[in-house]
């Protein structure tokens, strides 16, 4: 689980935890007392105070810290509903070549079904998924390298997928793995923008040149004026470290991509 200054949300949360599931709290610098008080609370929780906001990048860390073969992974407004966890090991230990298995999210008191989620209901391929409901098999997150640091939050969960798929690991959904999520209120303004510029990074990243033009116009043209002219202008300082880490799916993966996208 991560968190950031939001003391509060975090015990609501935690007080979730099904008992005797191994937990390790990233505190990306929070100013609000959350160790002090997760600690407090909760003594059998491992909390890592990263020096730095380290994003999505904090469930990275938490994963290395973690022995256990299955990862499950949370946010400070989202917890796992009673039997989700069980049925997810019981896959991972049935199907070895399970990377990472995607839930149904729910979200708010209204429990509304995830966009995402109801897009991976129907896609030929499962090639994404939400973060705060992801389980993954923590060999496979680990050696693909978990989450870029430089993404941020939003959008990061797409390259973890594709690298997952290019590395041989399957990618699978299940409806009956359920996780909750309450999104705090307010939200984060630059997220729109932030979300943009990670999906851009990952189409230069990973997709043949074609497919990365394709897929940059039709991100950019489907965004707002000034979230796209603020996401490009972001994602053009990246260029550098972009074009040296660029490695292009293998043809498979490409092929099961440009699937989802057609059918979206």
């Amino acid at each position: 689980m991560v968190t950031r200054d939001r003391r509060d949300t975090v015990l609501r949360a935690l007080a979730q935890v099904p008992e005797g599931v191994p937990v390790c709290l990233v505190d990306n610098g929070s100013q609000d007392g959350t160790a002090a008080a997760v600690r407090a609370a909760f003594p059998a929780v491992d909390v890592v105070v990263a020096a730095r906001n380290l994003g999505a990048a904090g469930r990275t860390v938490g994963a290395q810290r973690l022995a256990t073969p299955v990862v499950a992974f949370a946010d400070d407004d989202s917890w796992w509903a009673p039997g989700a966890l069980e049925r997810a090991a019981a896959r991972f230990a049935a199907e070895p070549d399970l990377g990472l298995l995607a839930a149904r999210v729910l979200v708010g008191a209204e429990e509304r079904l995830d966009p995402v989620c109801a897009a991976l209901r129907d896609a030929p391929a499962v090639l994404g998924f939400v973060a705060c409901g992801a389980v993954v098999r923590r060999e496979a997150f680990l050696a693909v390298g978990g989450f870029d640091e430089r993404y941020g939050v939003g959008g990061e969960e797409q390259r973890l997928a594709l690298d997952l798929a290019a590395a041989g690991w399957r990618l699978a959904y299940d409806d009956a793995v359920v996780a909750h999520h309450h999104p705090a209120g307010g939200g984060r303004p630059d997220r729109p923008w932030r979300a943009l510029r990670n999906d851009l990074w990952s189409a230069w990243l990973r997709r043949p040149l074609p497919a990365a033009v394709r897929r940059t116009v039709r991100l950019v043209r489907s965004a707002p004026p000034p979230v796209a002219a603020r996401a490009v202008a972001h994602a053009l300082r990246g260029v550098p470290w972009v074009l040296r880490e660029r490695r292009v799916l293998p043809r498979r993966v490409e092929a099961d991509l440009l699937r989802v996208e057609q059918g979206a």
